[in-house]
């Protein structure tokens, strides 16, 4: 049922990954009430979500829920459909492991939790500087869709609002993993892995990893990531 007050409830997105286990200790640290929500939507490195529940436990959110829908029905991505390999070296243009409408759809379940419990903010750790080329990652996505939440809810409707939060959305990675340590992130609980086997160890070669990699190379500080193999 709908909660009774509005004081400092927010929805974050918890992917289980590096960039949304920080998202999720800004929130904390921000004084809000964090309900913490993960999809289930199709993707093969399902060890994420375990690492979601172990993140959402371990830095204090409310309640944490997994939702489901069905991406790997209409395919189209390296990480929902099995055939496609995922790339392990860089290359040109939007990467196959983009997956169609995912933060279309993970931000609309978001939105919608968040007017059930009269939440004031839905917070994700999408980011635009460290990231694969994914439009769905950009300032102008995120701009966008609180405008979609601001025409198409009934809180927006009536004035109350709902804010979307991205605040990672310029950080470096070496910048959001510092900020991740300062408030008291174990690293060694998320999973990043784009195709981590199912105890969650990463494969080292994919673009997440190494992205990962590299940013806690840049902050100075030792990677905690449990690689299923070494990486060089």
């Amino acid at each position: 049922m709908p909660a009774t007050t509005t004081a400092r409830r927010a929805v974050v997105l918890v992917s289980g990954g590096l960039d949304s286990a920080t998202v999720l200790a800004m929130a904390v640290e921000a004084g809000y009430d964090v309900h913490a929500l993960s999809v289930q939507y199709g993707q093969r490195h399902s060890a994420e979500l375990a690492a979601a529940a172990r993140v959402a436990a371990a830095l204090g959110a409310r309640e944490h829920r997994v939702m489901g829908v069905d991406l790997a029905g209409i395919g189209g991505s390296s990480l929902t459909d099995l055939s496609l390999p995922v790339p392990e070296t860089p290359g040109e243009g939007i990467p196959s492991t983009y997956v169609p409408a995912r933060n279309t759809l993970l931000l609309a379940l978001a939105i919608g939790w968040a007017e059930v419990l009269e939440a004031e903010a839905v917070v994700v750790g999408v980011n635009a500087v460290d990231y694969s080329g994914y439009p769905d990652c950009r300032p102008e996505f995120i701009a966008a869709f609180q405008e979609v939440a601001r025409l198409g809810t009934r809180a927006g409707v009536e004035g109350r609002g709902l804010r979307l939060l991205a605040p990672l959305s310029t950080m470096s990675k070496r910048a959001i993993i510092e900020t991740g340590l300062r408030l008291g992130v174990d690293y060694a609980l998320t999973v990043s892995c784009y195709q981590a086997d199912a105890d969650g160890a990463a494969c080292g070669r994919c673009d997440s990893c190494r992205l990962r990699r590299e940013g806690f190379t840049a902050a100075g500080v030792p990677d905690p990531t449990h690689y299923r193999r070494a990486v060089v």
